[in-house]
């Protein structure tokens, strides 16, 4: 593999090849040229994907990614001339449909949720091996967002506890048993399960379900059964999260 600060090919830094359409053309942004050739050689040893190019610097790759268009760009972090997530701005602000693969030294925990929100679609970590990357590749090029299992888990808890906070606002205006009907249709049980449970008719549980879903500003009682079930998961995602941690 060329380290040549350009890029693969010979004078502009972007390969070429008659097969080149047929896969998912791969643009890689670090600043090691070690790095740059194993990811390559991960990337190239896939039937269905192919290095196109590369650079060590933010300024060089902006300038040929916007030139050539690639499917998807693994960038790293740390460069010599930018921060990447600067770079991942930048890139989504010009080509939105591009994919893009943060791959960091830095831990997840700390920097996954920033590049996500900066535009990238994935995040792998250097310690992990190359064919996570791959892996991540394959993901963001057919619209999917590459992050590990312990990350994605944080980020939902953390969309859950957004959503939670605004739940709570609304869930003021419930009385005990509004709430504890809620409770249960996001469990499962049906309203004769719950008059059962609770020792109450089903017209009772009906008429408590009806305040419930117009307290918290739904349409449709499948509306806030829907709501229900999630607020249940989320309920759950948070307790597995601190058996884990």
């Amino acid at each position: 593999m060329n380290n040549n600060s350009e890029g693969t090919s010979k004078s502009n830094g972007v390969s070429s090849s008659p097969d080149q359409g047929a896969r998912t053309q791969v643009f890689v942004v670090d600043d090691h040229p070690a790095i740059r050739e194993a990811l390559a050689a991960a990337i190239d040893s896939k039937i269905d994907m192919r290095v196109v190019g590369e650079s060590p610097t933010a300024e060089k790759a902006l300038r040929m990614i916007e030139r050539h268009v690639p499917d998807v760009v693994v960038v790293d972090i740390s460069l010599e001339d930018a921060h990447g997530l600067d770079l991942v701005e930048e890139l989504r602000s010009r080509l939105p449909d591009l994919r893009i693969v943060v791959f960091s030294m830095y831990d997840e925990s700390v920097y996954a949720e920033r590049a996500i929100r900066a535009g990238a679609s994935g995040y792998v970590m250097k310690s992990e091996p190359t064919e996570h990357v791959v892996k991540a590749i394959q993901a963001v090029s057919g619209g999917d967002v590459y992050l590990s299992r312990r990350m994605s888990s944080r980020i939902l808890s953390k969309v859950i506890r957004q959503q939670d906070y605004a739940f709570r606002s609304a869930t003021e205006q419930l009385t005990d048993r509004e709430m504890t009907v809620f409770k249960k249709l996001g469990e499962g049980l049906s309203v004769r399960d719950i008059a059962e449970a609770l020792d109450l008719s089903r017209k009772t549980i009906e008429t408590y379900r009806r305040r419930a879903k117009e307290k918290l500003g739904f349409e449709s009682v499948d509306e806030l059964l829907q709501y229900a079930v999630q607020w249940t998961f989320g309920r759950e995602q948070e307790r597995w999260n601190d058996v884990d941690e």
